[in-house]
């Protein structure tokens, strides 16, 4: 099989997918080849060399290619796996920044918010031209993807190109491992099943796998007694109203809530108003991944460690056949895999997957009130997606106008020019 990886020279997207692949036992022995691409040839170059030591250290036969230009990697390919941005951080400020001065009280401004539409847009002057190359050299490979704001670029590729995708998140096993905190139970006692949109999910069940015991409840009782600080206000807001065990993260959450903003700081974590100023540069403390790839450092815990992604079991539930249940894939609400969403939205479900692909399950309804703030999201994105598909400044608009934080029409207006402007290197021309 040929697998290849699209953005590899991603310092933390990269190296985990390249371990993951290179580590795994059941891949070795069936003539795999994995092929890295990236634009950066530098980046380029340090992944492969590393991915070359992990190779040695495993004893895998695993064959490595890597080149800048994707159209060479593709033909044959049977999987394609993407995670893709330029100028990821200084654009990402610029998406925070720029609506909060406005007036917009958002989170992060990642996959949520009025700043997810500019990183949106972004990932698919990206991601789009690599699915219409994917389209015309292999139409029958896989595509993986990791490039965020994840629902609404799966959505663009679902509705704008015949590619066959699924979105990958680990979003899901934050949720499984405070579901095992709170019951005080190793996750493998335990059958939970997860709905929703990308880091906006409802657990639906948690049961006693050998009884059957419904925990559901109990779960909610601990969340809203703990007093160990690891409660985050928002998350437990969530829990006390609208029985929601969600992502536990309130900054993840938050993007999709017009009430986010009471519990985070306007503080944007990523900025240098959070970091400590030194008169002179202090050097980092952690080695770089170029000392690992040129040999100067032996290979560790930090390189070889997993991505705790579920890429690679996948790509083996599918290559030998396994049908193994897997707990979230994004993917296209076709089937109507919940219930009281529109089939046009990109929906975060269970699915299993064997030889003929991944199968979403069907869960049935999501709660009347959780279901209504995922709508609004899914709206959100629907008129994102046309009006890059038309290039329609109006849609665009509309879309922002839709945000639950957006309470300001004459800002909007305002914003929205001085984005276009500020980031039209990186996006479509509207009109």
């Amino acid at each position: 099989m040929k697998i290849v990886i699209i953005g590899a020279g991603s310092r933390s997207f990269g190296r985990g997918q390249i371990a993951d692949i290179l580590q795994s036992s059941e891949l070795k022995g069936h003539g795999v080849v994995l092929s890295f691409v990236d634009t950066d040839a530098a980046a380029l170059e340090t992944m492969t060399s590393l991915a070359r030591r992990i190779k040695e250290q495993a004893g895998t036969d695993v064959t490595l290619e890597s080149t800048t230009d994707r159209r060479a990697a593709l033909p044959g390919a049977d999987y394609v796996i993407t995670a893709v941005a330029r100028k990821r951080y200084e654009l990402w400020e610029q998406d925070y920044r720029i609506p909060l001065a406005y007036g917009f009280r958002h989170i992060l401004g990642e996959n949520g918010g009025p700043g997810a539409v500019f990183h949106a847009l972004r990932s698919l002057e990206l991601i789009l031209p690599i699915c219409h190359d994917i389209e015309s050299v292999c139409p029958d490979a896989l595509l993986l993807n990791f490039t965020n704001p994840e629902a609404r670029v799966l959505h663009a590729i679902c509705h704008l190109t015949k590619v066959k995708a699924a979105g990958i998140c680990h979003g899901v096993f934050s949720g499984l491992e405070a579901i095992s905190y709170f019951l005080q139970r190793p996750i493998e006692e335990l059958d939970v099943v997860s709905a929703g949109m990308n880091h906006f999910y409802y657990i639906l069940r948690v049961r006693d796998r050998r009884t059957g015991q419904d925990l559901l409840d109990e779960l909610r009782r601990r969340v809203l007694e703990d007093q160990s600080g690891k409660v985050q206000p928002l998350f437990r807001k969530m829990v006390e109203i609208f029985g929601m065990f969600t992502y536990p993260s309130d900054n993840h959450i938050g993007e999709y809530l017009s009430f986010g903003s009471e519990f985070s700081p306007s503080k944007w974590r990523y900025g240098l108003e959070s970091r400590q100023l030194y008169v002179q540069d202090v050097p980092s403390t952690r080695p770089s991944l170029e000392e690992y790839a040129s040999g100067q450092r032996p290979l560790d815990n930090y390189t070889l460690r997993s991505s705790g992604e579920i890429t690679v079991p996948i790509i083996c539930d599918i290559e030998f056949d396994r049908r193994m249940w897997r707990p979230a894939v994004n993917v296209l609400n076709s089937e109507h895999y919940i219930e009281n969403l529109p089939a046009s939205g990109v929906v975060e479900v269970p699915a299993i997957v064997d030889a003929a692909g991944i199968h979403p399950q069907k869960v049935g309804p999501l709660p009347e009130a959780v279901a209504a703030l995922i709508r609004t999201q899914f709206t959100i994105i629907e008129l994102m997606t046309e009006a890059y598909r038309t290039k329609s400044k109006k849609l665009l608009l509309q879309a922002l106008l839709l945000d639950p934080v957006v309470n300001n029409i004459t800002a909007a207006e305002r914003m929205l020019d001085e984005m276009l402007e500020l980031q039209k290197e990186f996006l479509p021309a509207f009109s």
